[in-house]
């Protein structure tokens, strides 16, 4: 098995979804984000939960060679979308994507189907390969 899929079981186990992984250096300090999800939300105690369950295994297996601080939350109410299964998760929520001949697209998505995002734009519906895509986030309009 590979980390990932590790990972995935633990915060299953506890009744959250993997979102996403990532290593992140910020302020001179590399950092290893587990980011989950769940229908319910995501409280402190979960993330803390999580970080007990994880944190041995990547004493096992880190994620990376060097120094790196494990920090497990959400992913958050503006987030990025990097997979079909991000898309998936944020039907009904606000995206903005660029696509890789430089479009910039901002809607509602309404549906994945197949590898082709379909969202609601002020001037209709507009369906994006996700392959097509460069870079898409959710944002919330405060």
């Amino acid at each position: 098995m590979s980390l990932e899929s590790d990972i995935k079981s633990m915060v299953e186990s506890i009744g959250l979804k993997l979102y996403d992984t990532s290593i992140v250096s910020e302020n001179d300090e590399t950092i290893f984000r587990v980011n989950v999800t769940s229908s319910e939300g995501v409280s402190m105690d979960k993330c803390v939960e999580a970080t007990k369950l994880i944190s041995p295994l990547l004493d096992v297996t880190p994620p990376i060679r060097d120094e790196y601080r494990l920090e497990v939350s959400s992913p958050g109410i503006e987030r990025k979308l990097r997979t079909l299964d991000h898309f998936r998760h944020s039907m009904g929520e606000k995206v903005k994507m660029i696509t890789l001949e430089k479009e910039k697209l901002r809607g509602t998505v309404l549906r994945v189907e197949k590898d082709t995002i379909v969202i609601a734009t002020d001037e209709g519906e507009d369906a994006v390969k996700f392959g097509n895509i460069a870079k898409a986030n959710t944002y919330f309009e405060w």
